[in-house]
């Protein structure tokens, strides 16, 4: 009698482990199902105001609403929209005969994005001038745009002028820019973007939700440029998103943002490649950290865990931002801080030698009896030496993103700007040029 019941139960294990592993199996195979939102308020896909997606998601919104006021800065940036130009008077030499060089103010939160485009004197609002600021402006400014984008089609976008698309765009960066409205799932939602990966052969549709968490800020954080009469925006990834990658892409392309005045150096301006950055095999990013676990901690409100869409410096917060994975935060301040003097010490020497250079090829050209071959070296070194700084310099980490690539892409920059000083005096057989001139400039305590 024992043996058989010991027979019975054997048997009945045997079939609930089959039925068990049979409904796994079917669970495995089933498509994934995006995440169910039960809300409060149903949200219009593409929606562009936020405060009615912040109804369903009070905790999110209501952080968000801080990136208005949150204008605190840190030693080498932050978000006080501080001027470049009066901090560091170099850069007015460097971005001289571009708008840079009349207004360069540090970026303030995301909520200040569009009153801040609206406000720099960068932009030519004169309709008499034919020189139009383009509406591709916008184009990192607005949670009106991925609805424009869908309805006009980025290149009619583009085609428009500034002042053309401004009754269209009434809110700054908000939650459609980075979320689909009912799942919530984060997306790609620039079509520059989505191009660019397409371009890779990548589909951001097969992405991690861990590795949306870093391509969303994509959306915006990255360099671009205008292409074409019709302003299309790019990216300029197709060789990849390494320094000199992107190099290869404008020498190929053969495009220029302006005309240094004095030296007529085809010159291109970096705009702020975070993400760029960030993935070029950076210690974070190969240990899976994204740009939302440092810049959008995950916080609680009594049993609600949400991420912080307070978006800022880490340095701000280390405990929240820094203390999910470090314990000892106070030395990942401390270590934060040298890196950054660092690479903030490098790149003002750097400067230097791109002043220097800019100088020794303005006298060659002003002397009129140049080597022309030597002198289109010397030119084609500035513009690569003065756009690889600027990578760094635009780059909003001062460096931490990366370390050991910034200090090498400043190095580099250096080199080439001491090599293009060097062809500019051999052109006209000058060796006064190679004197080097005074630039320095305290950093900012």
């Amino acid at each position: 009698m024992k043996n058989y019941t010991n027979l019975i139960l054997a048997g009945l294990v045997i079939i609930l482990a089959a039925a068990l592993t049979g409904v796994l199996v079917y669970v495995k195979n089933q498509p994934v199902q995006e995440r169910a939102v039960q809300p409060l308020f149903e949200i219009a896909q593409m929606e562009p105001d936020s405060s009615k997606w912040g109804v369903n998601f009070p905790n999110q919104y209501d952080s968000f609403l801080k990136t208005k006021t949150n204008n605190i800065d840190t030693t080498y940036a932050g978000s006080s929209q501080f001027s470049w130009l009066e901090r560091d008077p170099r850069q007015v030499i460097l971005f001289a005969g571009y708008p840079f060089s009349k207004d360069y103010n540090d970026d303030r939160g995301h909520m200040n994005a569009l009153e801040d485009v609206r406000k720099t004197k960068r932009l030519n609002l004169n309709d008499e001038d034919p020189k139009h600021t383009p509406a591709t402006c916008y184009s990192c400014k607005s949670s009106d745009n991925p609805g424009l984008w869908d309805r006009l089609g980025m290149e009619a976008y583009n085609k428009m002028t500034f002042n053309e698309m401004t009754p269209n765009i009434n809110n700054s960066i908000g939650c459609s820019n980075c979320h689909e409205a009912g799942t919530m799932r984060l997306i790609v939602t620039n079509p520059a973007l989505k191009e660019a990966l397409e371009r890779q052969g990548r589909d951001w549709t097969t992405f991690t939700r861990q590795e949306m968490r870093t391509v969303v800020c994509a959306n915006c954080h990255v360099e671009y440029y205008f292409k074409g009469d019709g302003k299309y925006l790019t990216f300029p990834w197709d060789n990849g998103t390494k320094i000199d990658e992107i190099l290869s892409y404008y020498e190929k392309s053969g495009f220029k943002d302006w005309s240094y005045p004095g030296t007529d150096t085809p010159m291109l301006k970096a705009q702020h490649p975070e993400f760029e950055f960030f993935t070029a095999d950076s210690t974070h990013y190969k240990a899976g950290v994204s740009c939302a676990d440092c810049h959008m901690p995950y916080t609680r409100d009594g049993a609600a865990k949400y991420s912080s869409h307070d978006v800022h410096s880490p340095l701000l917060n280390p405990e929240a931002a820094c203390g999910q994975c470090h314990t000892d935060t106070e030395y990942v301040v401390r270590r934060v801080n040298t890196i950054q003097e660092q690479v903030a010490t490098t790149k003002l020497s750097t400067e230097d030698a791109i002043v220097d250079a800019i100088n020794a090829i303005k006298a060659a050209v002003a002397a009129g009896n140049a080597d022309p071959a030597l002198l289109d070296q010397a030119r084609k070194l500035h513009r690569e030496a003065q756009f690889m700084w600027d990578i760094v310099s635009a780059e909003n980490s001062t460096g931490f993103h990366n370390p050991e690539y910034a200090l090498k892409i400043l190095a580099d920059s250096a080199n080439r700007a001491r090599q293009a000083q060097m062809l500019a005096a051999q052109s006209i057989g000058d060796v006064s040029l190679l004197n080097t001139g005074t630039y320095y400039v305290t950093p900012v305590p």
